[in-house]
């Protein structure tokens, strides 16, 4: 039986809708997974025809159970991954396996925030950065750079805004490598702060050549960390734009020496000249699967599994519509008592989806990460600002009812 291996998933978002593709299209799908609280509730998975118990981070024990369901006759057409760090490991055992094409290395390389601004040095896209080990002087750093606040820390290995801190000032800048540090990381990077509207470039590539399939404007709102509340897909770009941002991206993933499948990079425009803040090796997280979808009727992870099968992917734009999603977030802490106004908010003019996260029971805060965001309303229009509008209209029906937390004192 025609086999397709899903190292992990979330429950909802891109890795979900992936699996849900390779389903219609006709594949058996088996998902490895360490979550003990998806094989208990089997039902939420209604695509996934075999789910096995697995500690993915076990390269070995991941082999063995592959080698299981080889010995039980499914014939293993593709092995993908579409959560962190996960996406290099799947293209790995491809690799030993000879299935697919995919180059574990590139991705290996993409999923770790240090290896990708070495890799990148020589690039005019890479910032200034730092790699502060545990042991090195604060003091060394500041007398080299004491003019160059405000400044990014972060962590080198983790994803979804988490730990990427913002300082301002020596105290700062202190305080956040002592919470990184304390975290168990030996080192971080510090890098310099790039002020200007940053987007985020959904790619693919198939025998070598690069495919810019969608161009996000991202609204970042700044609490306590970075946090994206709002993506809008742009059109009828400007040419010189447009060029730009190609050439950029083609630049990037040809440095990879990335020959076939996807990613997305966040980047920013800086007086004029494009900045990588970021590349992961697949389609972003959370709606952007469906944001494109609504936006132009490709379903990306599956033209993703395609290139996997080595198929030539259709990146065919069917329609063309400005499309805007909203984010929505606590900005309070406590226990979810229930969430009015959703199908109120579904059935507004111009609103294609709406999707809450979190349960009766929940325990919000405000934002600290990507995970942390509550849901999201998508909107689809004829222009930017009436798909903006659309979407930020509904969110105002969505009303979350929260018991305050308390502190003990």
């Amino acid at each position: 039986m025609e086999t397709i291996i899903f190292i992990d998933s979330n429950k909802s978002g891109s890795s979900r809708e992936a699996i849900r593709a390779a389903y219609n299209l006709g594949f058996f799908t088996v998902l490895l997974t360490p979550r003990e609280r998806f094989i208990k509730n089997r039902t939420d998975f209604p695509d996934v025809h075999h789910m096995i118990l697995t500690d993915i981070t076990d390269f070995q024990a991941i082999k063995n159970k592959i080698t299981i369901l080889t010995q039980q006759g499914k014939k293993i057409a593709a092995i993908l991954s579409f959560i962190d760090p996960f996406v290099h490991v799947a293209a790995k055992l491809s690799n030993e396996l000879g299935i697919t094409s995919f180059s574990s290395k590139p991705y290996e390389i993409m999923e770790n925030k240090r290896l990708t601004r070495e890799h990148l040095q020589g690039l005019s896209v890479s910032p200034k950065f730092t790699i502060f080990s545990k042991d090195d002087s604060l003091n060394a750093f500041l007398v080299d750079n004491k003019e160059r606040f405000p400044l990014i820390v972060k962590s080198a290995v983790s994803t979804g805004s988490k730990d990427v801190l913002f300082v301002e000032n020596k105290a700062q800048l202190e305080k956040s490598l002592d919470a990184l540090f304390s975290k168990g990381y030996e080192e971080v990077l510090i890098e310099e702060y790039l002020k200007g509207p940053q987007y985020l470039i959904e790619a693919c590539v198939f025998n070598g050549e690069v495919h810019v399939v969608a161009v996000i404007q991202q609204e970042i709102t700044f609490a306590q960390r970075f946090i994206v509340t709002g993506y809008c897909v742009l059109e009828n770009l400007d040419v010189e734009f447009s060029n730009g941002i190609y050439q950029t991206v083609n630049s990037i993933i040809n440095a990879f020496q990335l020959k076939n499948g996807s990613c997305h990079l966040e980047m920013r425009l800086v007086n004029g000249n494009w900045k990588l803040i970021e590349i992961n090796p697949r389609i972003s997280g959370g709606a952007m699967n469906r944001i494109i979808e609504v936006a132009y009727g490709i379903n990306l992870v599956e033209e993703t599994i395609k290139i996997a099968l080595g198929q030539k992917p259709n990146l065919e734009k069917k329609h063309r519509k400005f499309v805007y999603a909203h984010y929505l977030t606590s900005y309070e802490t406590g226990t979810l008592i229930k969430v009015t106004g959703k199908n109120r908010c579904a059935m507004m003019p111009g609103i294609e989806e709406v999707f809450i996260k979190p349960k009766k029971g929940s325990f919000l805060h405000p934002p600290l990460s990507m995970g942390d965001r509550c849901g999201y309303i998508i909107s689809a229009a004829d222009s930017k600002s009436e798909a903006i509008r659309l979407a930020n209209e509904a969110a105002k029906v969505i009303r979350f009812y929260i018991e305050p937390y308390i502190q003990p004192l």
